[in-house]
């Protein structure tokens, strides 16, 4: 009892004393952006449960999409990367070419967590007003905080998209890819996986694996996987590498100049960036699953779900084609593997009052070149940020650019 006390007294003086600055969302972002801060003697406070996106929203067994280089946190001094974690734990590690597991990425963030940001606060905000010290923060435990600067880090847990013609269904049978970590309720069962990308393809396979009697719906005609990457074994040509360089988001030269230069993003007309971001890099499976796909799930391209509709216990998809035929899907449940759409208004702890004075493109913030809104001292980074900084923004590997610009510019925040 005595430890209860002490505990919510430390708790009640540090929510009545500002800190410098509050970061919400302990996942890539928020954590490398703390590891960057503090040590510059900012009184940082980072707020949620750490890695949760990776621990509890995506399904157990999958392996990242991001090769090896591209799959770290990031301290300044780059001293706990990936492959240092891996080697320091008897782990298979490359650069390129050998698939990042879920669970080792998972231990690799909760580890890097451990060392860069030790006092990493598991509390979910829930409000965020703008008040007399800077900005006033209240949780889901009760308690509150207060912070002269905000950083709203919080990844895409607040964005899952599902088409409107299935959103209409009833919660129990529609679901999307990033509600699931443990599939294996739907061993045995009828689902239909709605998509065509990296999510889509890594759903289908493991609850094929489950003995699930899974079928693929996606509109495209063909799945464009990726193609497997050059390896030790097999390099690259120095044509191949001029013509295809390679970066942390992929090859080619609009990826190389998207992933290397996203202040000189932020300044093309917003009409250009917009186009970009909503067409640049569109839904390719991972190339390590394309074995596991072909010839195993059934699947129904060129289609459009023209109507979703409960039947029974059941849901029936009418599916139209490309051709005008039409055909039904009968499953147990349906899950919409159908991305993510970043917007302020979908932000549960940013009320109407501080949306509205929060200038947007798109639904998603302008920002400034240190990721500052129009709002003095509030900042977004990450997916959010990306309609402003390019598709790097979209990708984990785009927390090393964020949390070098704002710690080096970070003498305003004083």
């Amino acid at each position: 009892m005595a430890r209860d006390t002490l505990f919510y007294t430390v708790a009640a003086l540090l929510a009545q004393r500002p800190a410098d600055i509050a970061i919400i969302g302990a996942g890539p972002y928020g954590l490398s952006l703390a590891a960057h801060l503090l040590p510059r003697g900012f009184d940082v406070r980072v707020f949620g449960d750490s890695m949760a996106m990776w621990r509890t929203r995506m399904p157990k067994g999958m392996s990242l999409k991001s090769e090896g280089f591209a799959s770290n946190l990031y301290d300044p001094g780059r001293t706990f990367t990936l492959a240092h974690y891996c080697a320091a734990n008897g782990i298979p590690y490359a650069d390129v070419a050998l698939p990042v597991t879920l669970d080792t990425f998972t231990r690799y963030g909760l580890a890097f967590q451990d060392r860069f940001v030790p006092n990493a606060e598991n509390r979910t905000v829930t409000a965020l007003r703008r008040g007399s010290g800077g900005f006033d923060l209240r949780f889901q435990d009760g308690g509150s905080a207060i912070a002269r600067r905000v950083i709203v880090a919080t990844g895409v847990g607040h964005f899952a998209h599902i088409p409107e013609v299935l959103a209409a269904l009833p919660p129990g049978l529609v679901s999307h890819s990033s509600h699931h970590h443990a599939l294996d309720r739907f061993a045995g069962r009828d689902v239909a996986v709605v998509g065509a990308g990296a999510s889509a393809i890594d759903i289908a396979v493991l609850l094929h694996g489950i003995g699930a009697n899974t079928s693929l719906v996606a509109r495209v005609p063909r799945l464009a996987f990726q193609d497997p990457p050059a390896s030790p074994d097999r390099p690259r040509s120095l044509g191949h590498r001029m013509r295809w360089p390679r970066s942390a988001i992929g090859y080619g030269w609009k990826s190389y100049l998207y992933a290397g230069m996203p202040q000189a993003f932020r300044r093309l007309p917003e009409s250009a960036r917009l186009r970009v971001v909503r067409s640049h890099l569109g839904p390719a499976p991972c190339w390590f699953t394309k074995e596991q796909m072909t010839g195993t799930v059934p699947v129904f391209l060129g289609r459009s779900i023209e109507s979703a509709e409960t039947a029974g216990d059941k849901v029936r998809l009418r599916l139209r084609g490309s051709d005008g035929a039409r055909e039904d899907v009968i499953v147990d449940h349906v899950i919409s593997a159908t991305g993510f759409r970043p917007a302020i208004a979908r932000l549960p702890f940013i009320g109407e009052e501080l949306r509205g004075q929060i200038v947007s493109a798109a639904g998603t913030p302008a920002l400034s070149a240190t990721f500052e809104s129009s709002i003095d001292g509030l900042h977004f980074v990450g997916p959010i940020a990306a309609n402003a900084f390019g598709p790097l923004s979209r990708f984990a590997c785009g927390a090393e650019f964020v949390a070098r610009h704002i710690s080096r510019n970070s003498h305003a925040f004083h």
